[in-house]
């Protein structure tokens, strides 16, 4: 009967202590919490690599529209290949640690106006980066406008962006393959597309298009 009423007792004891019940709480709550800040965080990175491609996007546009905007020559300027280089360069700077020569593709495309058909057509196009994306609008060859498909402007807003007499608009597109920090656990994967687009800032002649050698930027 005493070892009964001591059993009994130490039944009762352990029935009553609640000396753990913050450790169990603790250890079924922290897997929910754990996985709410992996989220945030997931969205936090999201949304700051879809805001740095559209600074990239805007950044080309308006450094491609300055080309030229120095000369101090008589000489109406034009875009050369050495030009190019140095805006794809920017692009590369401002994606650094993101990448993208592989997960990555800029379209830089000069918007222009036909003299002779008033057509809006794309006159010359460069790329940087290997991700196998093609522009949405067409290429300066075979759909440029002037051959192929009519291309009445570009963008993707509700009125698209054309150019004027003698003018140009420096128009680009960017694409990015985004992958996740922890996979498609908490963001599913995707390709991110932005787009930017300055009308050139000074004159420029536009005629011979991009001139000059040692281009390493071809839409291939």
């Amino acid at each position: 009967m005493h070892v009964r009423s001591q059993k009994s007792q130490l039944i009762k004891h352990l029935w009553r202590d609640t000396s753990g019940v913050s450790v169990i709480e603790a250890a079924i709550i922290a897997p929910f919490v754990l996985g709410l800040a992996l989220y945030g965080v997931e969205v936090v990175y999201l949304t700051t690599v879809d805001m740095k491609m559209s600074e990239i996007a805007l950044s080309l546009a308006d450094n491609a529209s300055r080309i030229g905007q120095t000369d101090n020559s008589v000489i109406t300027p034009t875009v050369n290949e050495t030009d190019i280089n140095e805006v794809m360069r920017g692009a590369q700077e401002q994606a650094a640690g993101l990448d993208f020569n592989v997960r990555g593709r800029v379209i830089l495309s000069s918007l222009e106006r036909d003299s002779a058909t008033g057509k809006q057509y794309i006159h010359w196009q460069r790329c940087y980066g290997n991700l196998d994306r093609d522009s949405a609008y067409g290429n300066d060859s075979d759909k440029n406008g002037l051959n192929g498909p009519v291309l009445n402007g570009m963008g993707d807003g509700p009125t698209q962006i054309t150019a004027l007499a003698n003018s140009a608009v420096m128009f680009v597109e960017v694409y990015y393959s985004y992958r996740g920090l922890f996979g498609n656990t908490y963001v599913s994967n995707r390709t991110l597309r932005k787009e930017g687009a300055f009308m050139i800032r000074d004159q420029r002649n536009l005629t011979p298009g991009v001139t000059g050698t040692g281009g390493t930027y071809p839409c291939t």
